[in-house]
């Protein structure tokens, strides 16, 4: 069974690869863009953080930078990631259209957290979701979760430098 950070993951490189090719950049400044985030994906105390990692890709007409980590504490488990291009671009639709969906399983609410466009979800039963925070037009801080409260999670992203993400964004 795949787990759901890895299948969230494989979904959006799928979104950002529409033709068959991918073509990797082999300059060593695209290929090293990701090296820009690596430092703010922090550790957070009580979390055992594992090594971040990234990864750049450039094809014809478009890019996308990735950086990622994955934390962990007894069986609660956080995935950090700051997504640059197309697939962040798709996955931040939600936070645009201002969605505010309730059920008794759980929820996806868009609002504004530290002047910053967010998007949260989350399952009541096994206390889980994710928190999307639109850095820019095609940039995006996401924190996906399995084991924690909501607010807790909000916490937690929130211990993470967005405006420093927003400035390390490419020009």
């Amino acid at each position: 069974m795949i787990d759901r950070r890895r299948a969230i993951r494989l979904a959006l490189s799928a979104a950002a690869l529409p033709g068959a090719s991918l073509l990797l950049s082999s300059s060593a400044g695209a290929a090293q863009a990701f090296q820009r985030f690596i430092p703010l994906l922090v550790d957070l105390p009580g979390w055992q953080g594992k090594k971040p990692d990234g990864m750049s890709m450039e094809m014809p007409g478009n890019s996308m930078i990735t950086a990622t980590r994955e934390y962990e504490r007894g069986t609660q488990q956080l995935n950090a990631q700051i997504i640059v291009g197309a697939a962040a671009q798709g996955a931040l639709a939600a936070t645009h259209s201002g969605i505010k969906l309730e059920t008794s399983e759980g929820h996806l609410i868009t609002s504004s957290v530290d002047g910053l466009p967010v998007t949260r979800s989350y399952t009541f039963k096994d206390k889980s979701g994710a928190i999307m925070v639109e850095l820019g037009k095609s940039a995006m801080f996401s924190l996906s979760f399995n084991g924690i409260t909501e607010d807790e999670a909000l916490t937690l992203a929130k211990a993470f430098n967005w405006k420093a993400m927003q400035a390390a964004l490419p020009k």
